[in-house]
């Protein structure tokens, strides 16, 4: 169990290194594009759409460092009230929904991201990217956020982690 969750982490790890290289990336072909248009007075054909398809893949691929590091948005006054025997069955309940929804988007973006391999689709713009590239940061990022949430229920079912990072006596 120790070897899968460190693996896990370590994937998500280098999945938030991947989606700050396609943030970065995103940045500096936005710099292009003005540079280009402005100063050159020429048309652009696939920076827009780059810039966009990188976003969003780095929003998909950066989603299991987000959870690992607990970066995301809390709202958990309710956790802080309880005492920790209910505090620990919200954090289950918690982390098998999201695991149960991760694993259902993974399987419906995976399906779609196949329906664009298969029909070969790409982009309505100039560039004609093949959208099965762009697509694919959705069941890639889904699939390791699901590793992810498996990786936390791990630690929570086994005390390693304490339910929303609260230790155990500590209330607000």
């Amino acid at each position: 169990m120790d070897q899968f969750v460190r693996t896990v982490r370590s994937l998500s790890l280098f999945c938030g290194i991947i989606a700050a290289a396609l943030i970065g990336a995103g940045v500096l072909v936005v710099c292009h594009m003005v540079f280009v248009r402005y100063f050159l007075n020429q048309n652009t054909i696939w920076q827009t759409d780059f810039v966009t398809y990188s976003l969003v893949a780095a929003t998909f691929i950066g989603s299991p460092y987000v959870l690992m590091t607990r970066g995301h948005v809390n709202v958990d006054v309710l956790p802080h009230y309880l005492g920790p025997s209910p505090r620990y069955w919200l954090a289950l309940a918690s982390v098998l929904v999201s695991l149960a929804f991760c694993i259902t988007m993974t399987v419906l973006t995976f399906m779609f991201w196949h329906e664009a391999w298969t029909n070969r689709w790409v982009s309505d713009t100039m560039w004609r990217a093949r959208l099965w590239i762009p697509y694919s940061s959705m069941p890639i990022g889904l699939g390791i956020l699901s590793l992810q949430y498996v990786a936390d229920l791990i630690n929570l079912v086994t005390g390693r982690e304490p339910p929303f990072g609260i230790q155990p006596g500590r209330r607000s």
